[in-house]
């Protein structure tokens, strides 16, 4: 009886340890540039925290971005003009899709 106890303890003891390691997800934020080959990369500004990640035929992506507002900036290539997108919201495990982006020159 005392093994079937203990037993179970450390398949609890295990379980809760498992749980308590899992992080919470965060969200993402996507869009696609038009044209596709204007910008070469795109920055993410909440606070003090500063997400950066390459443009790759047109598309990005910030995955585990924490939940907040943030400011996305495209660094356009000449002659295009950088893209501002302002109060961005963020959720934890939720995507934030900002479609297409234009880039005017």
């Amino acid at each position: 009886m005392k093994k079937a106890k203990l037993s179970l303890l450390a398949v609890a003891a295990v379980a809760i340890g498992a749980f308590a390691f899992q992080g919470i997800e965060g969200g993402s934020i996507s869009g696609k540039v038009v044209p596709a080959d204007g910008a070469t990369e795109a920055w993410a500004v909440s606070g003090t925290d500063t997400l950066k990640t390459a443009i790759a035929e047109g598309t990005f992506s910030f995955t585990d971005a924490k939940a907040g507002t943030y400011t996305v900036i495209v660094d356009a290539k000449e002659p295009f003009q950088d893209a501002t997108i302002t109060d961005v919201k963020v959720e934890d495990g939720k995507a934030t899709d900002l479609g297409e982006i234009k880039l005017v020159q």
